[in-house]
């Protein structure tokens, strides 16, 4: 008896092993597409909504659909790539006044939690702007994984926002100057495409000239 015992217990233990060995693999780490991608922002104006973007972001994702709870994210935006289809005010969100990039050139987020919440992951993470670092949470929806048609690259899509106060970030000169000039509260969005660091295929349907993968 001590031996069927002890045998059982040895299975018992395989098993486990063999499940949390499947555990790991089912994590896949995503690397953020740029071209298929956005970062936006946007504000009040007075009375009215101003949107804008940066056109330059990079950052990885590392997502378990069988255990949320062990994703995590990594992302840096240049700041100087701010685009709000006016070149004046471009410069001048670069400024001092706002982001000043030369001396902050990068905004960045690290997650430091992902919990599952009915369908939608709540992802706590440190946002740093000019500096300063603040802890938030981001409501991201998954919008699916799979197979990319042409590519056959695992790739992952999610989708969230966040508001801000650019107070709790420095990125407040006007708001002191001008009151009632801009609301202190921001909107960030985001929506991403990621591709699956591992076993992609390294053709690329988007380059120039087009460089299919074939059959």
């Amino acid at each position: 008896m001590t031996r069927i015992a002890i045998g059982y217990r040895a299975l018992g233990l395989g098993v486990l092993m063999i499940l949390l060995t499947i555990g790991r693999v089912q994590a896949d780490t995503y690397k953020i597409d740029q071209l298929h991608s956005k970062v936006g922002f946007s504000i009040t104006h007075i009375f009215t909504g101003v949107d804008g973007r940066f056109n330059e972001f990079s950052g990885r994702i590392v997502y378990d659909a069988a255990n949320p709870d062990g994703s995590s994210v990594e992302a840096v935006v240049t700041l100087g790539s701010i685009d709000t289809d006016n070149e004046g005010r471009d410069g001048h969100l670069k400024s001092p006044d706002f982001f000043h990039v030369e001396k902050y050139p990068q905004a960045s987020f690290k997650s430091t939690s992902v919990k599952l919440n009915g369908d939608i992951l709540l992802v706590t993470g440190d946002f740093t702007i000019r500096g300063v670092t603040k802890s938030v949470v981001m409501p991201v929806e998954v919008l699916g994984v799979g197979s990319h048609p042409m590519s056959k690259a695992q790739v992952a899509g999610f989708s969230g926002s966040v508001r801000v106060k650019r107070s709790d970030f420095g990125v407040n000169h006007w708001a002191d100057e001008v009151p009632g000039l801009l609301s202190d509260d921001v909107t960030v969005s985001l929506s991403v495409e990621a591709v699956a660091v591992a076993g992609t295929n390294v053709c690329n349907p988007c380059a120039d000239p087009c460089n299919l993968c074939g059959e």
